[in-house]
């Protein structure tokens, strides 16, 4: 069984910056793509991020210029730093992880963290 584990959600105050971390642990497993995905109140559930083994990396567009994602496949972790927030990135962030077990491709879903943004 996999586990994901997320970290660093939030209250911060409009223009600030988080930085999510996700630990992929468990069975033996070679990350696919990791992520990030959120949903606020009322609203279907978004990829903000991702980011591939090779570090291929893809972004919402409400997002570009201002998070990155970047992972280290050693440590089995995918990080999401997010600057000059907005009241609009409120949401539960979830990590994602697509890993590829014994030539499968499984999906794993952390239980997410709260992030807000609010002055």
């Amino acid at each position: 069984q996999v586990q994901l584990v997320e970290s660093g959600g939030g209250l911060v105050q409009p223009g600030g910056s988080l930085r999510l971390s996700c630990v992929a642990s468990g069975s033996r497993f070679n990350i696919f793509t990791m992520g990030w995905y959120r949903q606020a109140p009322g609203e279907q559930r978004e990829l903000v991020a991702d980011i591939t083994h090779g570090g291929s990396t893809r972004y919402a567009d409400s997002v570009k210029g201002r998070f990155t994602i970047s992972g280290d496949n050693a440590k089995n972790t995918v990080y999401l730093q997010m600057n000059s927030l907005k009241p609009e990135d409120t949401a539960v962030y979830s990590c994602n992880a697509v890993l590829d077990m014994s030539s499968i491709l499984y999906e794993f879903w952390g239980q997410g963290t709260q992030v807000t943004v609010s002055s």
